[in-house]
Formats: C-alpha cells, structure tokens, sequence
C-alpha cells in the first residue's frame, strides 16, 4: 500500500469518527475497506493518539491528538481576530505592512499581516515559518528565553538566508541585549533581498513573551531616512497595547 493511500485511508476512518463512535463493522461498511485493514490502521491510530476507544465499549472515537490540533486552530483563529485591527491601525500610521508572529519552538510562524495602504506592496507573510534568529520578530522573542536556552539555540548551525543575515553568535547576543534595553529591533534584507523590517516583543499576563508585532517594507523607502527609532516607538507603543489587552482579558477571567 502507498503511503498516499494510507494517508488517504486514515483520513476517511477519522472523517466516519468525526460522526461518533463507531466500531471496526460499521466504520469498515462507511468507508468500503476490509474490516482487516481498519482494524489496522485503527491500531496504529490509536498508538499515536489520534483515536481512542470509547469506555465501556469496544467502538473507537476520535482522540485527544486530533483534539489538541483543532484547539490549536482555534486558539490561532482566536488570536488572529484580536491583533488584527491592532494591526491595521499599526499599517495605517506606519504606511507599510504589519504583522503578528508566535513562536514554534526554534522558529517563527507569521500569524497574519495587514497589507500596506502603499500602493507598492510587500509580499504577504502570513503562514510562513522561519529561524528565530533570521527575523526581529524571532529575535524580539529569543531575547527573553532563558540565557540557557538562547546558549543552546545559538550553539547549533545557524543558517543564513542571504548575504546580509547575522550568524555570529556574539552579534547576535548584542542584538538580544539591546533589544531587552530598547524594546524593537530592526534588521535590513537579513530574511529576503529588499526587505526591512522592525518588531517589539508582545507579553502575557504573567510577563513571559508570547509573539511580536512587526512592520516590514521595501528597503528603499522603509524606515524614512532619520526616522527609524521614532518607527520603532510606534510598533512597540502598539506591541505594550497588545501586552496590556493581555492582561485584561486575563483580570476579567479571573474576576
């Protein structure tokens, strides 16, 4: 069996649990597939969490793996509702793309970004996945790990995407350290040719870093001559909104 059709058999068995439970005769009879080979691949769903066995009853259902991945989609959608007039404000008064990135592990995902009102715009980064240290947002985000866990980070190869991006190490740690004084970094054409960017931190109720806020545009016209720290001012102005609608939000909760 191809591993396509496998993927694709797996799939039709969690699409018939999606309905309810269901035994290995019924789910076998909804999918037109041996009885044998459900039972199989229901083995190995289960090895992996992604279906369990209903209790009291030999019917299998769907599993806490599945249900951890819609949450995740949930808690995304969630988030991206929330930053997203944040950002279009952000885009308004800066003139260039804004964005909002989590962390994912050693990378960073690109939530959402709100387009420019230019008409000369950037490419859309929404849904890529790169290096922490390749972007400011990634690096806004290393800077408050733990010193072990940035030393173990920096340990590794670390790879550079064009001519302009920092790989070495103490640099970089002179960026993290000016970051935690300042509170935005900027980077020009370190991820993409042509591209520069600036983002601030983003905090939970506890204090601990959670995402960035970014805004990027095209080298030539982005930051105006002169007005690149007065920009970053702007975008963590926005970063501490975002911060304190946190922690809102968690008072509410908890009230």
């Amino acid at each position: 069996m191809s591993s396509v059709q496998s993927i694709e058999r797996a799939f039709s068995i969690l699409r018939c649990l999606a309905l309810g439970p269901a035994g290995v005769t019924e789910i076998a009879a909804n999918v037109s597939l041996p009885k044998s080979t459900v039972a199989r691949m229901l083995a190995t769903l289960e090895a992996i969490g992604a279906v369990d066995r209903a209790e009291d009853s030999a019917d299998y259902r769907i599993g806490a793996g599945i249900g951890e991945l819609a949450g995740s989609l949930d808690a995304s959608a969630s988030l991206i509702v929330s930053v997203r007039p944040h950002l279009a404000r952000l885009a308004m008064q800066l003139g260039e793309a804004a964005g909002f990135s989590v962390p994912v592990g050693y990378t960073t995902h690109y939530l959402v970004q709100v387009e420019s009102p230019n008409p000369v715009q950037v490419r859309d980064f929404s849904g890529l996945v790169v290096p922490m240290h390749v972007g400011p947002s990634g690096l806004c985000m290393m800077a408050y790990w733990p010193g072990e866990e940035i030393t173990r980070y920096l340990s590794r190869p670390l790879e550079a995407f064009t001519s302009s991006t920092v790989v070495d190490t103490k640099q970089i740690m002179e960026r993290l350290e000016t970051i935690r004084r300042r509170g935005w970094c900027w980077i020009q054409e370190e991820y993409a040719e042509g591209i520069t960017s600036v983002a601030s931190p983003v905090f939970d109720a506890m204090g601990a870093v959670y995402g960035a806020v970014h805004v990027h545009g095209p080298t030539y016209r982005f930051p105006e001559k002169g007005k690149a720290d007065a920009i970053g001012r702007v975008v963590k102005e926005a970063a501490v909104r975002l911060s304190e609608r946190t922690r809102d939000r968690a008072s509410q909760r908890l009230a």
